[in-house]
């Protein structure tokens, strides 16, 4: 097989699957490296950057997904019929970003951290895929572990959490009461206006697009 044939059958992997994979699970189905198959994801998105393609190729983490561009979306969703996304409340932003910059966390220590039950908001968060279960914590009665998914990085326009804004300085370890306060009121601030920000920036692009039609 040619390199030109891996790549193509990269992207027709990749186009088929329709959810991110990592590149090991693409290096297994070739028989090639994972060095190479990186290579080969490489040249797959740079060839559609390069012929202005419709679709782009995103990392998302250790994982890839084909997906079309942001600025298409108006169009898409006028083919498609979908409806725009209900934006995320306050309880929301501030669960993800608790469980962003500290995962994998129960629903418990979300609930310290916020002070308030955040049962129905971490439902609803794993409902939209931007958190999942990821396995339970070794202590009486197993309470389940919630983390970000690949979805959460899309969403967001980052490629790995490394992305993510860092905090401020924590307080000195004297200062603190437990290890649960890690976060105080104003790094949670912070931290919200953040994912804020990105649903702002986001929606008056969308308004833009739509205003140039």
């Amino acid at each position: 097989m040619t390199n030109e044939e891996k790549r193509a059958a990269v992207e027709a992997i990749l186009f088929a699957s329709g959810e991110p994979l990592e590149s090991v699970r693409i290096a297994e189905a070739l028989d090639i490296e994972e060095d190479e198959a990186n290579a080969l994801l490489f040249e797959v998105g740079a060839s559609l950057d390069n012929n202005k393609s419709g679709i782009c190729l995103l990392k998302l983490g250790n994982k890839y997904q084909l997906c079309s561009r942001t600025e298409y979306a108006p169009y898409i969703r006028a083919v498609l019929d979908i409806k725009k996304n209900i934006p995320l409340s306050n309880a929301a932003l501030e669960v993800l970003a608790v469980v962003a910059y500290n995962q994998p966390v129960t629903k418990a220590y979300i609930e310290q951290v916020r002070g308030v039950d955040c049962s129905g908001v971490v439902n609803t968060l794993c409902q939209k895929g931007l958190l999942e279960e990821k396995g339970r914590l070794e202590l009486p009665g197993r309470p389940l572990l919630y983390g970000t998914t690949p979805n959460f990085l899309r969403c967001f326009c980052l490629t790995s959490l490394a992305d993510l804004p860092e905090l401020p300085e924590k307080v000195q370890e004297n200062e603190m009461t437990s290890i649960d306060e890690e976060i105080d009121s104003r790094q949670g601030e912070q931290i919200k206006n953040f994912f804020q920000e990105e649903i702002e920036k986001a929606a008056e692009s969308r308004e833009e697009v739509e205003a140039e039609e």
